[in-house]
């Protein structure tokens, strides 16, 4: 008997993945896959062709980057952090961040409402 369900995203629950195998490149692109969403907050995976990135911005969340593949700048509050595979950085609600693709990266982020 499988205890395995998938949520609304199509994703099964209790499982393991390999995160970095669930979003592929895209060409000039950026891919943005969500893995879960609930009140409180939610994971996506995203990845970046080298070169792109997203402008600076605010949320009204903490989240949290985890990079799992390649290498990143991220802006935060106009200081510049370089992120490489198995960096993480908490980004607080409310504070301008950016992030650039140094090179191709995929990362997870995390959003807590």
């Amino acid at each position: 008997m499988s205890h395995q369900q998938k949520n609304d995203k199509g994703v099964e629950d209790s499982r393991i993945y390999r995160f970095r195998e669930f979003v592929e490149y895209a060409d000039g692109g950026i891919v943005s896959k969500q893995i879960l969403k609930k009140e409180n907050g939610n994971i996506t995976l995203f990845s970046f062709d080298a070169g792109e990135g997203l402008s600076e911005h605010t949320s009204p969340f903490d989240a949290l980057i985890q990079v799992i593949e390649g290498e990143a700048r991220v802006t935060l509050d106009g200081k510049d952090f370089s992120l490489l595979t198995g960096n993480s950085i908490i980004m607080p609600a409310n504070i301008p961040h950016a992030v650039f693709a140094t090179q191709k990266f995929k990362m997870i982020l995390t959003m807590i409402k």
